[in-house]
């Protein structure tokens, strides 16, 4: 009995030895199923009129630390030029792909327009209208396109119940807090009053002892961080955009903000004068400063630049802007790594165009100068690059296909844009073409690695200006007289980006 007993014993082991050892040939014979990978999600957040005046940037004055951090995780982008230096159509470009084609493209209310003329769009609304065709959920809470709170209506009307984006998202969210609407929050001050209600009479700034509350975007923090949790529980990828207002004029901002920094100490620019064979008609006269803050210490002109003691006092309320806005875009990045989000979500920020803050004697947007059009971009992607700095001349247009391909969207076959994730693999790759267009005030503006070559369809001349990155990185001396072959080779380059939108008006060579 015993010796049949270990012989059965033996006998067991061996099959079970026997299958055991044939799992793996087995397996290979047989096709196993493949996970399909989690799509990414996003959180966009667009920043008003911020320069890309950073810590990350070099301007280590700033107290930036939470964007500084989001950049030493992704991928900066230090030559990013907007299409477009006003909002309204600035963001439009980067919404669709798109270069202007028509006046009405250069306006803030672009879409509005483009939504009383009723005409089909025969593709997806925006880049978040193709992302929600494709699985996604939506949320918008700020401004993302030019109405602070996505609903058209004017600055003194009631809120509407009409989307600027109709197509465009799940849900559109925003908290008015004491000021009651999203445009009286947007030119808001402490105490629950707004420019609008008080006819522009008002200070260009505003120093309140008040949390972060007390002005709109720690209002829109809060309301973004607490969506996230929501969305966190969700099984389908989301697209969350925040816009954040400052630092937009009024440069309201907490006490706390202001006192990062010491006025005394604060540098002005180093473009103080209009630039050298340069009609001023390339310029203007900061109206919006003027004119939307007429308890301002001083006006604005180009004939006459401001003392430098109040120039001082506007870039410390800008910096302290800066710094309140960087504060609430931490508490989303806190809240989005807390949540463990962030494992699976593209970030962007992005600022909708730069600001003149005296440069040129200017302060405002809306010029085809470096100062107008080139704004912070930064892209931190799971798994990319961390910490990388690309050099590379790129366009806003460019955002939209580079968050489809990253999201396995589809692009539409007449997006303008080119996709960055060759840059966001290699941010050093020389195989870039480095060219982006820009157009406003009856000009288009193209910027290589080199040079700004801008071209105005006017009689104010000279109607061509030149200006040389490495000798003159400021563009203070208008040089294309003096170097025709640089420019006659530029013009035909910028003749590419010419699609048509000054073509009725007469230019003079």
């Amino acid at each position: 009995m015993k010796n049949v007993f270990t012989s059965t014993c033996a006998f067991s082991i061996f099959m079970v030895t026997l299958l055991i050892l044939n799992l793996p040939l087995r397996g290979q014979h047989q096709k196993q199923p493949t996970r399909k990978p989690e799509k990414y999600n996003v959180l966009f957040i667009f920043v008003d009129d911020l320069r890309p005046e950073l810590g990350c940037y070099g301007a280590n004055y700033i107290h930036s630390p939470n964007i500084d951090k989001l950049a030493a995780g992704g991928v900066m982008f230090t030559r990013q030029f907007v299409a477009v230096p006003t909002c309204g159509a600035s963001r439009a470009c980067l919404l669709t792909g798109k270069r202007p084609r028509t006046v009405d493209e250069l306006s803030n209310d672009v879409l509005e327009i483009k939504q009383k003329a009723n005409i089909p769009l025969g593709r997806p609304e925006t880049l978040i209208d193709n992302l929600r065709l494709n699985g996604y959920y939506t949320v918008g809470i700020g401004k993302i396109s030019h109405s602070a709170d996505g609903y058209i209506y004017g600055y003194r009307e009631p809120k509407s119940n009409n989307r600027e984006l109709p197509n465009s998202w799940n849900e559109m969210l925003f908290n008015a807090g004491k000021w009651g609407t999203g445009w009286n929050a947007f030119f808001g001050y402490a105490d629950g009053s707004n420019r609008n209600e008080r006819n522009n009479q008002v200070k260009p700034y505003e120093a309140a002892d008040v949390p972060d509350d007390g002005y709109p975007d720690g209002l829109t923090a809060d309301l973004a961080v607490k969506k996230l949790k929501e969305l966190s529980q969700k099984k389908q990828p989301f697209f969350l955009g925040v816009g954040f207002f400052k630092p937009h004029l009024p440069f309201n901002a907490p006490k706390k903000y202001w006192d990062r920094y010491d006025e005394d100490s604060i540098t002005l620019t180093t473009s103080p004068d209009i630039p050298q064979n340069v009609n001023i008609a390339s310029l203007h006269e900061s109206a919006e400063f003027n004119n939307g803050y007429r308890l301002g210490d001083e006006n604005a002109s180009l004939s006459t630049p401001v003392s430098d003691a109040y120039a001082r006092k506007l870039r410390h309320a800008y910096y302290a802007t800066v710094s309140y806005s960087d504060a609430q875009i931490g508490k989303l990045l806190t809240a989005l790594k807390k949540s463990g989000l962030d494992r699976n979500t593209i970030v962007i920020l992005w600022g909708d165009h730069g600001w003149h803050l005296g440069d040129d004697r200017v302060w405002g947007k809306h010029t085809l100068f470096e100062w107008a059009l080139r704004s912070p971009l930064i892209i931190r992607v799971p798994g990319m690059q961390k910490g990388a700095v690309s050099t590379g001349v790129v366009s806003s247009i460019d955002i939209y296909p580079t968050l489809m391909e990253l999201c396995g969207v589809k692009i539409p076959p007449d997006i303008d844009g080119k996709s960055l994730v060759p840059l966001l693999k290699d941010p050093g790759s020389k195989n870039w073409d480095n060219v982006a267009y820009s157009y406003f005030k009856k000009g288009i503006s193209l910027r290589t690695s080199d040079y700004r070559l801008t071209k105005y369809y006017r009689t104010a001349m000279p109607a061509i200006e030149l200006y040389d990155h490495n000798a003159d990185p400021y563009e203070n001396t208008n040089i294309a007289e003096v170097h025709p072959e640089i420019t006659n080779r530029l013009l035909m380059l910028l003749e590419e980006g010419d699609s048509g939108l000054y073509t009725s008006i007469p230019f003079r060579e």
